[in-house]
């Protein structure tokens, strides 16, 4: 995979969302930016317990960060914004060495309510935790 280079557009939601400083902290790297899919990569040394993650918690981060970011380019593809996140996590493995990759792909997209669903690997492609967020859309506050 190819670093992607974010637009201005989406440079700003993450930032509007604090995902960028959080991505930035825990060395999340985009791999792949769409409405379709997106990708991210983080390194497992330095994410186990400096933010206080427990037992693979900051891959749940991860795949918060990238539900997020996934709910609200579909929603800015609508000229709205997501609201409201609820998220379901399962907690497989853990990772203690190498990168953990992360891949969200939309389950349901519409003009009220996103659900995504995040898979994280580790390098061997063993199962680490998977993510399911709903996010409302809603329309944009003037």
């Amino acid at each position: 995979m190819t670093e992607i280079k974010l637009s201005d557009e989406a440079k700003a939601l993450m930032d509007k969302r604090g995902l960028g400083e959080l991505a930035e902290r825990m060395g999340i790297v985009l791999q792949e930016l769409s409405i379709e899919q997106t990708i991210a990569t983080m390194p497992v040394e330095g994410n186990r317990q400096p933010l206080g993650l427990v037992n693979g918690g900051a891959y749940l981060v991860l795949g918060e960060t990238l539900g997020s970011l996934s709910a609200n380019v579909w929603a800015h593809t609508l000229g709205k914004v997501a609201v409201g996140i609820e998220i379901n996590a399962s907690h497989s493995r853990s990772a203690t060495k190498g990168t953990v990759t992360a891949i969200c792909k939309p389950i349901s997209l519409g003009k009220t309510l996103t659900v995504h669903e995040i898979v994280c690997y580790d390098d061997e492609n063993n199962r680490l935790s998977t993510v399911r967020i709903t996010n409302l859309i809603r329309e944009k506050k003037n």
